[in-house]
């Protein structure tokens, strides 16, 4: 076989083996539960169930209890859309979709506000030790960077997560 005919099958192959990575981190996380389950996947079906190990997490960090009103904090959502806008925006989507880090839908019925205050404000330690974030970098392959997200701003993110699940 000739040296240029072994070239041009080493590019394809290199070629196949990136689509077939970039493609595998593109498929949501919940797509991904339901194919390993074997469950039906539509566009309306509910998420997939996480373990309460997950429900339950509160991550690594300062935030071990946040207070939380069963209906909407408007000001403070409006407060965490600007955050988002500005800082999360270029990573995240606000619907199931994976940009660079997953999207955000349904994010507050998987994890605590404490996990998400924990992971926004101390990404670095939590990608280290937190098995839920270890995990979300193994599907995502990016390390979210700290934003520098104040105690105020990751508790006004929160609550523009809430507001983008419906919470009124």
């Amino acid at each position: 076989m000739s040296r240029k005919i072994k070239n041009k099958i080493t590019k394809a192959s290199l070629l196949i083996v990136l689509g077939i990575a970039i493609y595998s981190c593109s498929t949501p996380i919940r797509q991904k539960n339901e194919e390993a389950s074997g469950t039906a996947s539509t566009e309306n079906a509910a998420p997939a169930e996480v373990s309460t190990e997950s429900k339950d997490a509160k991550g690594i960090g300062k935030f071990t209890k946040v207070e939380l009103s069963p209906t909407l904090d408007v000001k403070m959502a409006t407060i965490g859309k600007e955050v988002y806008d500005v800082k999360c925006a270029s990573c995240h989507r606000l619907n199931d979709e994976k940009l660079v880090g997953p999207g955000w839908k349904d994010v507050t019925q998987r994890r605590t506000a404490e996990w998400v205050m924990n992971f926004s404000t101390n990404p670095d330690e939590m990608l280290d030790k937190d098995a839920i974030a270890k995990g979300m970098l193994e599907e995502c392959l990016v390390r979210m960077p700290n934003q520098s997200l104040t105690d105020d701003d990751a508790r006004s993110v929160y609550e523009y997560m809430r507001e983008n699940d419906g919470v009124k």
